[in-house]
């Protein structure tokens, strides 16, 4: 009879695993360096695609009065990404940039639609 052969498990060398720590590293640092870089000036345009997109979608919606979701017509190219909800009984609709801005525009008899007070 022949004794079984016993096999070492296979492992990774040294220099394997610690490259696979490194990538995360590498990737959170790339991530945080690009925010840093261009997370004011994306959060500024942001801000400014959701203030125009609260405004327009607004007065389409309660001044002439047509379904909220034909109102996306009246954005400029390059507003993808600009979601729109409507709270029928406050008479509002908010524009939001997922992460990055959100504003309210209201609308009030004899004004039109007005954008909520900005806070900074």
């Amino acid at each position: 009879m022949s004794s079984p052969v016993e096999t070492k498990p296979k492992r990774n060398p040294a220099w394997k695993r610690r490259l696979w720590q490194a990538v995360p590293v590498a990737v959170l640092t790339g991530f945080a360096a690009a925010a840093f870089v261009w997370g004011p000036g994306m959060a500024a345009e942001a801000r400014a695609g959701t203030d125009f997109g609260a405004r327009i979608a607004c007065s389409c919606h309660y001044v002439a009065g047509r379904p909220i979701d034909q109102c996306r017509a009246d954005f400029e190219p390059g507003m993808t990404m600009v979601r729109l909800s409507v709270d029928e009984e406050a008479q509002e609709v908010t524009a939001s940039v997922p992460m990055l801005a959100s504003t309210r525009a209201r609308y009030r008899e004899g004004w039109g639609c007005v954008l909520e007070q900005w806070s900074g």
